[in-house]
């Protein structure tokens, strides 16, 4: 059975190091005889990095671990990674919502971290670095953030699913300045933590998939990654929002298999069915009641295949002029929308993308630019890739507002 020391709390390093160190949460546990050092940092922090640098320079580390999983390591080493992005394939594959909302998370924190100067995540790039350089094994053990994103969204209630929506549309245009101190307090005691805490009160499976969880599942994948190669110190870069939840994991709370663990939360939840089944209910229902509308005489089943054709076929057309689109873009939204009833498994918003993406193909520097581009919310409109993504969102929700309005106005034609 494996054996643990009692759950530490963040400690300061041993008497001698560097000043730079003096004010940086860090947390030393023993487990099975591995010593790990968790540091925590602010992901946007000039004194993250250089807490970073004097870590690894003093202390000798077997392997360096950090909060990073595959995809955003990637992105983290190679800028021009989105240049493999395949819209058309993300689009065909209903991935559009996600890599929008991956997209305003990196652009939040790359307008904090430009407002100090220093480029998001470089502490862990540096962690990175220096491990490579060292000949130091390095350990990404975060897990991967469309895992994480998907639990979130699927595991809270449709309330909060709005609040986590809104949240990221609302980043887009905040634009007040946070003082350089206030990301540092971040890393005393628990605040961060704290404020997290305060949010799940009102959702706290939210709290559960964006914190709690990944504190479990990087402990589970420090511990998987001692047991496959012989370690006896490891160094774990980790967000100072997760430094005391990995600490307990490792001083003897985590007693359960780490694969188990690993395999169990990356796990995605499969979709809510209802919802599906909600809007083919509702389809079938305005679909029966245009039919019904043609027995009880002509004219008023044309009204009723008029009032579908215009509500949906406009609300979809408002869409894709929302998002940017091309005036052909916009028509073939508005020719499209009324077709659902024989395609309902395609979304208007991936053929009005779709032509966007024909009549003005993203350009390489399209590519380039996109994170760039996205941290303004006009660069949303500006950027051809953001746009299209645009697009095929506000096209399939001025669609769903059309299909309401249109079966309201239908069903009350024929009471």
């Amino acid at each position: 059975m494996e054996t643990a020391n009692e759950s530490p709390v963040p400690s300061m390093p041993p008497a001698g190091d560097d000043a730079t160190l003096a004010s940086q949460p860090i947390a030393r546990v023993t487990r099975d005889g591995i010593e790990f050092t968790l540091l925590g940092t602010a992901h946007v922090s000039r004194a993250s990095v250089v807490a970073v640098h004097a870590l690894i320079e003093r202390e000798s580390f077997d392997a360096v671990a950090v909060e990073l999983c595959e995809s955003r390591y990637r992105a983290l080493r190679d800028r021009d990674a989105w240049r493999n992005l395949d819209l058309l394939q993300i689009i065909r594959q209903g991935k559009a919502g996600m890599v929008a909302a991956n997209l305003a998370l990196s652009a939040y924190q790359r307008r904090l971290a430009e407002q100090f100067g220093i480029e998001p995540g470089a502490e862990m790039k540096a962690a990175a670095e220096l491990a490579e350089q060292r000949g130091v094994a390095l350990w990404l053990i975060d897990r991967e953030i469309s895992v994480t994103l998907k639990r979130a969204y699927r595991n809270v209630r449709f309330r909060d699913r709005l609040g986590i929506v809104s949240g990221l549309i609302a980043s887009l245009f905040e634009r007040g300045d946070v003082a350089e101190a206030e990301i540092e307090k971040l890393k005393e005691g628990d605040m961060l933590q704290s404020a997290f805490s305060e949010f799940a009160e009102h959702s706290e499976p939210l709290y559960r998939s964006l914190i709690a969880e990944r504190d479990v599942y990087m402990a589970a994948r420090l511990r998987e990654q001692t047991a496959q190669k012989p370690v006896r110190r490891v160094l774990a870069v980790v967000g100072a929002g997760h430094l005391a939840g990995i600490a307990r994991e490792l001083g003897g709370e985590q007693q359960a298999a780490p694969r188990e663990l690993v395999t169990e939360l990356d796990r995605t939840p499969p979709p809510a069915r209802w919802p599906r089944w909600v809007g083919y209910g509702v389809l079938a229902l305005i679909v029966g009641a245009i039919a019904y509308a043609f027995t009880r005489g002509t004219s008023l089943g044309m009204v009723a295949l008029r009032d579908w054709i215009l509500f949906t076929g406009i609300g979809a057309a408002l869409g894709a002029a929302l998002g940017g689109g091309h005036p052909l873009a916009v028509l073939t939204a508005f020719v499209v929308a009324p077709l659902k009833p024989f395609r309902p498994l395609v979304p208007s918003g991936g053929i009005s993308a779709a032509a966007e993406m024909w009549l003005r193909r993203p350009r390489v520097a399209d590519f380039e630019a996109l994170r760039d581009d996205v941290t303004e919310w006009q660069g949303w409109w500006k950027n051809r890739v953001s746009r299209t993504l645009l697009v095929f969102m506000f096209t399939n929700l001025g669609m769903m507002i059309g299909e309401y309005m249109a079966g309201f106005r239908i069903l009350h034609g024929l009471m």
